[in-house]
Formats: structure tokens, sequence, C-alpha cells
């Protein structure tokens, strides 16, 4: 049972994190979803009363230690973090400009340390807690045109991998989920950049991409969002430092 727990989902206006945010309420858990964007925060925040909005770039360290301090002053401490934000791009490596590679990394790996963080102190002072890393096949594997996203995803599959071990004594357990080609905006991004750029059709781009996956379909963000209430959960109490890969076997 995870009722009354107090939860921070970043990214969570759309996509995967809104999936996970509505998950964890309808789960009874309090849930402070963040984001850049106000108005996809706000609609979402509208779809359950036990939402709570707060505008924040991950990548800013003093945004996110003033969410800390509003959402935990109004809630309680952080029983939950998942880090969820995420960002990618596509070009080959040689036409990646530093300015890209460091945004890669400064939302997808730094923003994801900046948001757990400042919550680890107070777990470990509590014996208890729960942080979900929400990473990627990209973190398990290469993909060609992505480099910055793959090595940020690796980068976050470590993280994970330092601060299980690093907690596994206090009742604090990390993991990550690792999804492949999730049905979301971001899925529909990367479908526009391959129509753009190889004038292929939109169904045929789409094709491409549910191709990665041996059962030949795109992941669910209600699939992402089942295995982290899981993971949040109290049977799973013994499992940290892993992987899980939602990929239809293409990687584990």
């Amino acid at each position: 049972m995870i009722t009354g727990k107090h939860a921070l989902v970043t990214g969570g206006g759309s996509g995967v994190g809104k999936a996970i945010a509505l998950a964890l309420a309808e789960a009874g858990v309090a849930v402070t979803i963040c984001g850049r964007r106000k108005e996809p925060l706000a609609a979402t925040a509208r779809e359950n009363s036990r939402l709570h909005a707060i505008v924040c770039d991950v990548t800013k360290e003093a945004e996110v230690t003033a969410l800390f301090a509003e959402a935990e002053k109004a809630r309680g401490p952080f029983d939950i973090v998942v880090a969820n934000a995420g960002m990618s791009g596509s070009s080959p490596a040689h036409r990646t400009s530093l300015a890209d590679w460091q945004r890669t990394l400064d939302v997808n790996l730094t923003g994801s340390f900046l948001s757990v963080k400042p919550a680890l102190a107070g777990m470990t002072k509590g014996k208890s807690g729960r942080i979900v890393f929400i990473a990627s096949t990209a973190g398990l594997k290469g993909y060609g045109y992505v480099a910055p996203y793959v090595a940020a995803k690796h980068g976050v599959v470590g993280l994970m991998r330092a601060l299980a071990t690093e907690l596994a004594r206090t009742g604090v357990t990390v993991n990550a989920v690792c999804p492949g080609f999730v049905e979301s905006d971001m899925l529909e991004e990367s479908v526009q950049r391959i129509v753009e750029k190889t004038g292929r059709t939109v169904e045929q781009a789409r094709a491409s991409l549910s191709a990665t996956n041996p059962q030949g379909r795109f992941i669910q963000p209600q699939e992402v969002a089942a295995a982290v209430l899981w993971l949040c959960s109290v049977e799973a109490g013994s499992v940290t430092g892993q992987a899980l890969s939602l990929s239809g076997g293409e990687t584990w």
C-alpha cells in the first residue's frame, strides 16, 4: 500500500509523466507534478484532486530547491521521487553542436540528479523511500543519430546504480524503468524528424520505429506507470539497483 505518501513526478504534465502521476494519485498518493510549461501542468492537475502543479525547470538547482520547500511545506516530505523529465533530438554525431549536447545532458542527466538530491537526506534519515528514474532502452544499448541522448540515459542508469549501492542499507530503493519507444509526444516528434529528413510517410516512419520492438508495437504510457507503481510498493522493497527494460524483448 502506498496510500498517504507524497510523490514528486518531474515532467508530469504530459505523456509518460502524466500517466505516472495519475496512477500514483489513483493509488491514494498526494502527487506534486512539475515541468516548465504551466498550461499542461494545470490541465493535468485538474484531472485528480491529489495532483498539485508547480512550474519548475529541473536543470536549475534554485528552482528545484524552491519546489521542494513549497511542496514539502504544504504536503510533507517526499516519500517517492520519479525523475521523468527528459528531451531528445536527432542528428549525426559529427553534426551535433556542443550546445545541443550540453542541453540534452542538462535535462536528462543533470536534471535527474537535481530532482532526487534534495530528497536523499530526509529519506535516509527516515529509513524509507522510493526513487525511480525514467531512463530508456537508450540507457542499455546504443542507437545511431542520438549520441547525446544515449550518453545521457546511460548516465542516468549509472547514477541509479551508484545511488542504489550507496543507499542499500537505508531502506531507500533506487531503480530505473527503461522503456523502448513509447506512444507519446516525444515519439511524434521523432516521427516528424524522420519524415522531414528522409521523405518517408508518417506510417513508414512509425513502422520503422515500432520494428525495433520484437513485439512490433509501441510501449503505452500506462505500462510505464504500472511498472513505477510496483517499484513504489511495499512488495518491491527488496528490488533496488535494477534497470527494468520495457521493450518487448528488444533488450534486457
